[in-house]
This record gives structure tokens, C-alpha cells and sequence, in this order.
């Protein structure tokens, strides 16, 4: 067998072990019959390398916080008063992984013609909860990463004007491209810190961390009182201001004091 083969079959063994094991603990199903489900097809686990280490951190679901610092919120036409916050998703199948020092191709999406780069800190956590309390939150956290929540934005405002949701604006492919995960261990609690993006070696966005509206522990409690979250999750926490398109040939560069930067070329 292959070693691409091997990995196939690994990640939709564990793939199916997940299901199997929510089944059994919601009492649909039992140990009994669990080894007897068979699929038509496998459906591969999403992965992402945690740095240092052997592992990957499995996605279970990526939420995002939507306009998170109040200069970006100002040019998105909101008010940046403390109001309460809002998430959307994207699909696991987002996420396009950039390892550190390298520069990664990066396919402009179809339908657009507006493609837009918003860079992002992202918490990972391997703890999850219900209504989890702001002085908690951060004993869910794994560790971080860098991330870019890309949008197309044409399509995101076309349909926000029609007061219809807005996912083919941002949940589509590779719609998330994303750095290695630092543990906590290693890195720490990011509270602030400079976080820029440039675009042809040109400085674009350019905050620090602590002008986040909502900190990382509270959009988790905050979130948390929305969805139970669970080990898996990632949290994209929002952008600066000064977004703006990219076409084909551009190359992207974001970056976030204590990590790897991470480098993308628009193709």
C-alpha cells in the first residue's frame, strides 16, 4: 500500500470511529453493532499539523467572528459599540494549510470578482462546553494559529443587500487558509500583539490583538451560549480594518507577533 493510500485509509478509519462513538454515546447506536456500519463512500477528517509535534489537530467545526475590531467595523457600515457578537461558518473542507516559509499557491475562486483577504488569529480547543464561564474560557484553548478568512466579497454584500444569507461569500474552498496550530505550551495566551498582512510587500492591515472588541475568552463564552462547543472547534477572531482585493499573481503575506508568518500567491 502507498503511503498516500495508508494515509486515505487511516483518516477515514478515524473518520468513521468518530461517528460510531457519537452514535453510541447519543444511544442511537451500540458497541455491538458499531463495527458492523458500513458507507458507500469515505468521507476524509480534516487535519491540521500542530507545530512540534507528530500529531495533527482534527476540525471539527471552524466558526468565525464577524467584524471584531471597531475601525473594521466602521467600514463595513456597523456601529462598533460592544454589541453583542455575531459568528458564521465555514465548512471543515475550508481549510488550505501554508506551512511556515513557504509560499503556497492559492486559487482565486470562482463567481467573484472582488476577492478579498482578511487576516486573522485563530484559538483551537480541545475542551469543550455549554454556557462556558469568560474566566474559564481559556482552559478550553489548545493552542493558536494564523489564519486568513478569504471572501468574496462581491458576492457576500450582493446577497447581504438582500437580507439573504450570505455563506457563498465566505464558505467556500480553501476559503481558509491557515498556519501550523502552537500549543499553548509554547506559545501562550495571545492578549496582543502586532498582527499585519501586506500584499506585494506593501502594508495593508496593520492593528494590534488587544483593539479586539471581544477577547478570545469571550467569544468562546459568548459562543458557547449559542452552540455547545466541542474538542476540534477553531475560532477564527476576526480582522482589522483596511481589507481589500487581490488578483491573480499577488502575493500575500500576514503575520502575528510570536508566529511563523504565513505566505500565500494568488493563482
Amino acid at each position: 500500500m502507498s503511503e498516500k493510500e495508508n494515509n486515505h485509509s487511516r483518516r477515514s478509519a478515524m473518520k468513521l470511529g468518530v461517528g460510531v462513538a457519537s452514535l453510541v454515546a447519543a444511544g442511537v447506536g451500540t458497541q455491538a453493532n458499531a463495527a458492523e456500519i458500513k458507507t458507500p463512500f469515505a468521507v476524509e477528517q480534516v487535519y491540521i499539523p500542530i507545530a512540534g509535534s507528530t500529531q495533527e489537530f482534527p476540525v471539527r467545526r471552524i466558526y468565525c467572528i464577524g467584524r471584531n475590531y471597531a475601525a473594521h467595523a466602521r467600514e463595513m457600515g456597523s456601529d462598533p459599540t460592544r454589541e453583542p457578537p455575531f459568528f458564521f461558518q465555514k465548512p471543515t473542507d475550508a481549510i488550505q494549510f501554508v506551512a511556515p516559509n513557504k509560499l503556497v499557491d492559492h486559487p482565486y475562486p470562482s463567481l467573484t470578482k472582488n476577492y478579498h483577504y482578511e487576516v486573522e488569529l485563530v484559538a483551537a480547543l480541545n475542551k469543550g462546553g455549554k454556557n462556558i464561564p469568560v474566566e474559564k474560557a481559556l482552559e478550553h484553548v489548545f493552542g493558536y494559529a494564523l489564519g486568513l478568512d478569504m471572501t468574496r466579497r462581491d458576492l457576500q454584500r450582493f446577497m447581504g443587500d438582500q437580507k439573504k444569507p450570505w455563506e457563498i461569500g465566505k464558505s467556500f474552498d480553501h476559503s481558509a487558509p491557515i498556519g501550523p496550530i502552537f500549543p499553548v505550551a509554547k506559545v501562550g495566551h495571545f492578549k496582543g500583539g502586532a498582527i499585519t498582512l501586506s500584499v506585494n510587500g506593501v502594508v495593508k492591515q496593520n492593528a494590534d490583538l488587544n483593539q479586539m472588541i471581544w477577547s478570545v475568552a469571550e467569544q468562546i463564552s459568548k459562543l458557547s451560549e449559542a452552540n455547545e462547543l466541542f474538542p476540534g472547534d477553531i475560532i477564527y477572531s476576526g480582522t482589522p480594518e483596511n481589507v481589500g482585493p487581490v488578483v491573480k499573481g499577488d502575493v500575500v503575506r500576514c503575520t502575528i507577533a510570536g508566529l511563523p508568518d504565513l505566505s500565500i500567491k494568488i493563482v
